[in-house]
């Protein structure tokens, strides 16, 4: 709430004082924007760059910290009997008053002293929102003020605009490249910390998943077995199953849509295919389980195979549809972008529409084409909704595509769902698989850009 209410603030304070730096600009030249060493509309940017900047640098920290204050004064105003809590009660004692204090709680039974402390965490919260909302508007008022009295109209407020604009670009790509470290080192850590528990070659080449361990010593079907070969090979299988669907289809739509079809085909045609990308994957995980499942059952015992109800097969063939999108649009912007000149050139040579199509038009085009396979293969081995409902859970080790399998994505969400214990093997376990998930991905984009490389200094 207090964030929604920050915004608010901020972008109300962001258009006053871009108004009151633009007019005030103007009134130091009696209005004759020409004698302005920079356009209004920068100095109206540099009092609202101003303006904002120690707004922001005020309310996110307290954003950010405020949490942390409130539960300390929560704790401070509770009973002993309470501040005696273990760390995790405390922790749950925090979250019930916060339910009651925002309604989320109505039983008749809670105690008087949680009421109370529901009714000081309200105070507190409202205490903090409007502090918040006074604290940023002083700054930026002061920010506007500072601003106007360094406008003149000799001031180079463009350069200053610019300056500002590109340590904050930058600021952002330094966020973005350490959110990814940072990514990729809490799954090495919590992997490092999986495999003192597992021997990496029992998790890389075990032929057994069952990542069940026991909380005591008699509890009865617990057998912490973690080799994930079966869980890769499912993956792979219904991977494969959809890129036999996805690629000839999406690659073969795309030639046609750039090469054959009319404008007024490709009109109709191309919008209809990238309706199939806006479908929920719940949508058709529904459809893979409730028609594609069944049905391919009945087929099989008619032939006289044994197809279960939930099976690669299925899961494979509706995401190979929900694929062919990012196939076919890609590779169309792709085999369009390349010159007509080579074309042309192609049919002096006396080659026919196929031949120049074959030889020229995709070679020249396959470095945009290998870059849409490879974020279908990206988006098929990170689909997760399908695969629960039309393959099942079973990491069943098998080639068969009749048979159910589990994918190393379904297996994450199952093994963080409801509350885990991070100093256990099937927790960490998850973390594990995203690591190899990762490697293998980093591996697909070497490749691809190896290709990419390629072909490029060939048709440049």
């Amino acid at each position: 709430m207090n964030s929604a209410i920050l915004t608010i603030t901020l972008l109300v304070l962001l258009a006053a004082s871009y108004q009151f730096g633009r007019r005030w600009a103007l009134s130091r030249v009696d209005g004759d924007g020409s004698r302005l060493h920079s356009l209004p509309g920068y100095h109206g940017a540099y009092a609202g760059l101003w303006c904002l900047l120690p707004a922001l640098a005020i309310g996110v920290p307290w954003l950010l910290f405020e949490g942390r204050i409130i539960n300390g004064m929560l704790i401070s105003a509770m009973s002993q009997d309470y501040q005696d809590l273990a760390p995790t009660s405390l922790d749950l004692l925090l979250n019930e008053i916060s339910n009651i204090a925002l309604g989320g709680t109505l039983s008749a039974n809670i105690a008087p002293e949680k009421i109370a402390l529901a009714g000081r965490f309200n105070e507190l919260q409202r205490f903090s929102t409007w502090g918040l909302v006074a604290v940023a508007v002083v700054a930026g008022v002061g920010g506007i003020l500072f601003a106007l009295g360094r406008i003149t109209p000799q001031m180079r407020t463009r350069q200053s605009v610019e300056r500002i604009v590109r340590i904050v670009f930058v600021l952002c790509s330094t966020i973005a490249i350490l959110t990814t470290v940072g990514i990729v080192l809490s799954l090495l850590f919590e992997s490092l910390r999986f495999f003192d528990k597992v021997s990496a070659v029992e998790f890389l080449f075990g032929l057994h998943w069952s990542p069940q361990t026991s909380l005591r010593a008699d509890q009865v079907g617990a057998s912490g077995s973690f080799g994930a070969v079966p869980i890769f090979t499912g993956t792979l299988l219904i991977t494969i199953i959809s890129m036999v669907v996805a690629v000839p289809i999406g690659l073969l739509s795309a030639i046609y849509m750039a090469e054959y079809a009319t404008p007024r085909v490709r009109g109709w045609v191309k919008p209809l295919l990238e309706i199939l990308a806006g479908v929920p994957t719940v949508v058709y995980g529904f459809f893979a389980a409730l028609t594609i499942g069944p049905f391919l059952r009945g087929l099989g015992e008619s032939l006289g195979l044994g197809v279960a109800s939930e099976s690669a097969l299925a899961a494979g063939l509706v995401m190979g549809v929900m694929i062919i999108p990012f196939i076919s649009s890609l590779s169309d912007d792709v085999i369009n972008a390349v010159p007509q000149a080579l074309r042309d050139g192609s049919y002096a040579m006396g080659a026919t529409k196929s031949e120049t199509i074959k030889q020229v038009v995709l070679p020249a085009a396959l470095p945009g084409i290998v870059g849409s396979v490879l974020l279908a293969v990206s988006r098929a081995i990170g689909e997760t909704m399908i695969v629960v409902m039309a393959a099942g859970l079973a990491a069943n080790l098998t080639a068969n595509p009749f048979e159910a399998v589990t994918t190393v994505t379904v297996q994450i969400v199952t093994l963080l769902v409801g509350d885990q214990e991070f100093d256990s093997a099937k927790t960490l376990a998850a973390f594990a698989l995203g690591l190899v998930l990762f490697v293998v991905t980093l591996f697909l984009n070497i490749i691809a850009l190896r290709v990419v490389r390629k072909y490029r200094d060939k048709y440049d």
